[in-house]
């Protein structure tokens, strides 16, 4: 069973690098993302404001960044894959629902102005700080919020299998982004726009010993 699971864990692992980091503007940012998300995890047990707006305004900003500006959106030739095919098989959060998921985090500050309590949840802030922190309250909850909605929508419209691998898989991602993405910044300063790796398969590019990947994820 675990043995099982740790290969659909390295599957999805595989299909998220192979489909969707072909840049390496997108890989360099992903190493940034990484090293402020561990920021932020450590952070989390000491500040958990401090660790809400790095994981927001560093971590999640650059690593959308990436996907939105500079991943190719065009057809996909390595995978011989459209990126609407792309888009409608992806397991977790594809760009339209990464738009949603943005959108509210970018607008949940404005409800602080339109009620400070929060529907009587908060004390009204009276300082700029008081306002960060209450914020950065709202963003913990919609980070852990949309993790765990989509994990549960995963568990009826895959299994649950699929949604528990999922959610394992984005909260181990910094540390395997860290290892995985670490020489993208120095392929891109040399002028290396794509992965010409991507063609291997996953023996020889991420170590791993290769499996066919999943063909068909239902999202």
């Amino acid at each position: 069973m675990i043995k099982n699971y740790l290969e659909q864990l390295r599957i999805q692992r595989w299909d998220d690098h192979r489909y969707y980091h072909h840049s390496r503007i997108n890989q360099s940012l992903h190493f940034v993302s990484a090293l402020s998300f561990l920021f932020a995890y450590v952070w989390l047990f000491v500040d958990p404001m401090i660790s809400a707006l790095v994981g927001w305004l560093v971590s999640m900003t650059s690593r959308q960044a990436g996907h939105f500006f500079f991943e190719p959106h065009d057809y996909d030739h390595i995978n011989q894959a459209t990126h609407e095919h792309k888009e409608e098989i992806k397991v977790g959060y594809n760009l339209q629902r990464k738009v949603v998921l943005m959108a509210i985090w970018a607008l949940s500050p404005l409800v602080l102005v339109v009620d400070p309590t929060l529907f009587g949840l908060f004390t009204p802030w009276a300082t700029a700080t008081d306002f960060m922190r209450q914020v950065a309250n709202i963003w913990l909850v919609i980070g852990g919020g949309g993790l765990l909605f989509r994990t549960v929508h995963l568990f009826f419209i895959r299994d649950v299998e699929t949604g528990l691998v999922w959610m394992t898989k984005i909260l181990t991602d910094p540390f395997h982004d860290l290892m995985l993405y670490r020489s993208a910044p120095l392929a891109l300063m040399r002028g290396e726009l794509m992965d010409p790796g991507l063609h291997l398969n996953p023996e020889h590019t991420l170590g791993l010993i290769a499996e066919p990947a999943l063909e068909e994820q239902h999202a």
